[in-house]
């Protein structure tokens, strides 16, 4: 049993897709269609009902344009709103984010852990849930990017601001001892060379969650019978409420 309609991936701009490209990588057969809002975004400070509203409506188009599955490449839009999605339309597989937590208290050796996220990210109850289930394991620290997605969006991830706004953020997790660093947002992987760079010698590892989901995507294909033929030529379809040149932007973004 085989399915060529495609995975919908859904981001609140250009973030989900650091998680598009990881499935077009390891997924050569499958088209995807991308939807990413643009004109709305950032989502991370916006109110619980407007984020539900906006990734309910994507939802409705990315089903109307035939899509399979859909990848919820927003980790505040999973967190606002996979549950209601799942008790809405019971008969599509979604696939949501969240943050990283587990792997990095699994393997962090100072006892210590940094996630960034939105700030509704942190205040959802999938960020709060894994928190408490691993809050003897280790110290999480939870912060805010501030400014990160806006620099993604602006396509200013190479430029000194964005160095600077990295600096006033991870330099005081790494002095308070954080040795695994993780990105709760799929805009901030855009910003892992400046992250990293910051870093420096020092032993701390950044860790994000799109291997993950590019597993759990592969997992559920082959539990539904929903992989693509081998043969099939794969289309990349991008959308957008922000218009033909948001699309563009995106497009060039992973280089198309």
């Amino acid at each position: 049993m085989s399915n060529n309609n495609p995975i919908g991936v859904f981001d609140s701009g250009m973030g989900g897709l650091s998680v598009w490209k990881v499935l077009r990588e390891h997924l050569p057969h499958e088209s995807l269609l991308y939807f990413g809002d643009g004109a709305r975004c950032p989502y991370g400070a916006r109110t619980r009902e407007e984020v539900l509203r906006f990734t309910v409506e994507a939802v409705e188009k990315m089903l109307a344009q035939g899509c399979k599955m859909i990848v919820l490449a927003c980790n505040t839009a999973t967190a606002v709103a996979v549950k209601h999605l799942r008790a809405t339309y019971p008969d599509v597989v979604f696939v949501g984010l969240e943050p990283a937590v587990k792997p990095a208290v699994l393997s962090t050796e100072s006892g210590i852990v940094a996630v960034l996220a939105t700030r509704r990210s942190l205040e959802g109850d999938l960020f709060r849930q894994t928190s408490q289930q691993y809050a003897d394991r280790a110290k999480i620290l939870a912060v805010v990017g501030e400014g990160f997605v806006e620099i993604v969006e602006q396509n200013e991830e190479h430029t000194p601001e964005a160095e600077q706004a990295v600096r006033r953020v991870v330099e005081p997790l790494i002095e308070a001892g954080a040795d695994r660093i993780v990105l709760g947002c799929t805009h901030y992987p855009f910003l892992r060379e400046v992250i990293e760079r910051v870093v420096g010698e020092r032993r701390v590892e950044v860790i994000d969650s799109s291997e993950a989901v590019e597993r759990r995507v592969e997992y559920l294909l082959d539990e539904r019978g929903l992989r693509a033929d081998e043969d099939h030529l794969p289309q990349y379809e991008f959308a957008s409420e922000a218009g033909e040149e948001y699309i563009s932007k995106m497009r060039a973004k992973v280089g198309l």
